[in-house]
């Protein structure tokens, strides 16, 4: 299979670092830009010292007063107008994740069929590559025709391109999870808050490490098995808040399920499929779409006619409710496997977890969900576990220099702060000295 160097996958819920799926073309250019601020620090600290020399005393408190006001960031536009796009995204991430949620529980109310709404909402997967064209055609300078486009993203399939044993034997089992876990998570609205459920979800991250830990052998992660049982304990603690009682247990179920799924998911593709680009990203997930439409159509059709879903009449059914979940969950999907090209996967992880909140303040005007401190206390550790799961393998290394870089400046600041007059002192006779020498050496 053809390797590539910026590449993406298509997840479920959100882009998860853990697993190092993505990698985008440009991630070294802000190390090198902090090297080249190292260095043009180094250099003004050089200019500095010899303002000093020259300037005698007075030079410890020019250089205090210059570092004082030269600390501000500095940034070029195209800098911050990549954090702007940045923060949009994770805004849009959080208002389309929790609007989902919201307005599936409305949907509830008038349509109570959780599996039909699934079908429905993933049958507009089969958008994904033709918005992805248009975007390629409106922005690329090396403009390719739809089916040139087609045949080039083929090739993400092996090199017979998307034949119908592939599609059968890759795209049957993906199809699969995904519709569990939007289906499972549908199901877990009816019986729990959305604040419950979005953030119970988000405990995925710490199953697909587990899984990654366990089948592709990823990193072992001290930081992040504590990750994980923070997204236990929160569980633990929110079926608690609740009492027990069958009916939240069963939500409370339901929505981890949906997550072991997601994480099953993602693990799945990270080991069959490695990693896409954008445009074979959009085509496997409208490839998705076009398999839900063609074999996953019977079964809502079936659960209809056998009672286990009740439809209402065809002129009842909120259809401006159902297209409006389906576009914000599509929304969602779209800034989840595309919103990298503009900011960092992590960065569109925080949005995942800003919806908990949201959807807190949704729940706490539209429901009577109780925020005991139980619950609290659960939101609050599962947060923090999924924040967690975003650090770099790195991580402790990246602390570790801080704090040195930290302590020797302060130190410095110290050193300079004390050494001030006695500097002032050293300059001034040593200006003396050099003014007599050249005196006598006159005569």
């Amino acid at each position: 299979m053809k390797k590539h160097s910026a590449r993406v996958a298509p997840l479920t819920a959100c882009n998860s670092p853990v697993l190092t799926l993505t990698k985008v073309e440009g991630d070294e250019r802000p190390a090198e830009a902090s090297r080249a601020g190292v260095g043009g620090g180094s250099s003004r600290t050089e200019a500095e010292a010899r303002g000093e020399a020259e300037g005698g005393g007075g030079g410890a408190a020019r250089r205090l007063g210059r570092r004082a006001c030269c600390r501000p960031y500095r940034c070029s536009a195209r800098q911050l107008k990549r954090a702007l796009w940045g923060w949009a995204v994770v805004l849009s991430v959080c208002s389309s994740w929790a609007g989902t949620s919201q307005l599936a529980k409305i949907t509830f109310r008038t349509f109570d069929a959780p599996f039909a709404i699934t079908w429905f909402a993933t049958t507009w997967n089969i958008l994904f590559f033709l918005l992805y064209y248009a975007g390629h055609a409106w922005s690329s300078e090396e403009k390719q025709s739809l089916p040139q486009r087609f045949r080039e993203c083929c090739r993400f399939f092996g090199d017979d391109g998307l034949t119908v044993k592939i599609f059968f034997s890759r795209m049957a089992p993906f199809c699969v999870l995904w519709t569990l876990t939007n289906y499972l998570y549908l199901l877990a609205l009816k019986k729990i808050s959305a604040t419950d459920a979005s953030v119970l979800f988000c405990c995925n991250k710490a199953f697909v490490f587990l899984l990654s830990w366990i089948v592709l052998r990823d990193k072992f992660m001290g930081v992040r098995i504590v990750a994980a049982i923070f997204a236990i304990a929160g569980i633990v603690m929110i079926t608690y808040a609740d009492g027990f009682h069958s009916h939240s247990v069963i939500g409370i179920t339901l929505v981890v399920a949906s997550a072991s799924m997601s994480a099953l998911y993602k693990v799945l593709f990270k080991m069959l499929l490695g990693s896409a680009k954008y445009g074979e990203a959009a085509l496997f997930l409208s490839v998705l779409g076009l398999f839900n439409v063609t074999f996953i159509t019977c079964v809502p059709l079936a659960l209809y006619f056998t009672g286990v879903e009740h439809w209402t009449p065809f002129s009842l059914i909120p259809w401006e409710k159902l297209c409006g979940m389906a576009i914000l969950l599509l929304s969602f999907n779209i800034l989840m496997n595309f919103g990298i090209a503009v900011t960092s996967p992590t960065l569109i992880s925080v949005g995942v977890v800003l919806s908990v909140p949201v959807n807190a303040v949704a729940d706490a005007y539209s429901t009577d969900i109780v925020f005991n401190s139980v619950r609290v206390i659960a939101v609050l550790i599962i947060c923090l576990g999924f924040l967690l799961l975003l650090l770099p393998e790195e991580w402790d290394r990246l602390a570790l220099e801080l704090i040195s870089r930290f302590k020797v400046s302060k130190k410095e600041e110290a050193i300079e702060e004390r050494g001030e007059p006695g500097f002032a002192g050293q300059s001034r006779n040593k200006g003396s000295r050099t003014s007599t020498a050249t005196f006598a050496h006159s005569f």
